[in-house]
């Protein structure tokens, strides 16, 4: 508990990194929905809602941030400086630093879906996810899997300036597949094709399903939890403490 406390600590203090992670999602959807008709429609009832396109594709953006650019560039801090080596000599495994920092960057993701469901309601009615239950079961497995692919960049990673670079290599293009540039309804087949493997796109499409109301897929939670497995392995087998 000290561990986490003084890791939450130091992630506080980074609150450039922090506003980033979940100001720039929140920022998105406000501007987004207030500003861009195409973004509303109207039920049968005659209610103006958001489309529950925008406020999932945005968690999905705060989600991918954390993922694949801050967990992995601090992972590789902490080895680049020698602390995880130092902690090694000491009775605290440098695996709980590593439990810290997977709660931590769950907890950020949390906050930052919380506010965008908060604000996006107060902001222009857009609704909440409908299916709670569905939902909190695909964010938890999604993130999960998100920060076992940013396990496998902090593995790979040399530095932290090569950690950032992976980073955004793996992240710029699981953002589109995932729908975050172009709605996955208007990709041409063969790229929706691809997106349904890339764990990014099943993840964006079953947030958006519960969000509507809809249950999940059976095959987007299959893929993704596949990912959580595979990525997890990766990063178990690859990760080096110094």
């Amino acid at each position: 508990m000290k561990l986490l406390a003084m890791e939450a600590k130091l992630h506080l203090r980074d609150w450039p990194t922090l506003m980033f992670s979940i100001g720039l999602p929140v920022g998105l959807l406000l501007i987004l929905g207030l500003s861009i008709p195409s973004f509303t429609e109207l039920q049968d009832t005659g209610e103006r809602i958001v489309d529950t396109h925008m406020p999932s594709t945005m968690a999905l953006l705060s989600l991918l941030t954390l993922s694949c650019s801050v967990l992995p560039a601090v992972l590789a801090t902490y080895r680049q400086q020698g602390v995880l080596r130092r902690l090694s000599t000491t009775p605290v495994h440098p695996a709980r630093v590593l439990g810290a920092q997977l709660l931590i960057n769950l907890a950020v993701g949390t906050v930052s879906t919380a506010v965008l469901i908060v604000a996006g309601w107060l902001a222009f009615g857009a609704a909440p996810p409908r299916q709670w239950a569905w939902f909190v079961l695909v964010f938890l497995l999604g993130t999960a899997a998100m920060m076992a692919l940013g396990l496998v960049i902090a593995a790979l990673a040399p530095s932290t300036k090569a950690a950032q670079g992976i980073g955004s290599l793996v992240m710029f293009p699981l953002m589109f597949l995932g729908g975050v540039w172009l709605p996955r309804e208007l990709m041409p087949e063969p790229v929706r094709a691809i997106s349904d493997f890339s764990v990014a796109g099943p993840f964006a499409q079953a947030l958006k399903d519960t969000w509507a109301g809809q249950q999940p897929q059976l095959a987007h939670l299959a893929v993704v939890a596949a990912g959580l497995v595979v990525f997890g392995a990766i990063a178990v087998r690859s990760f080096r403490w110094e």
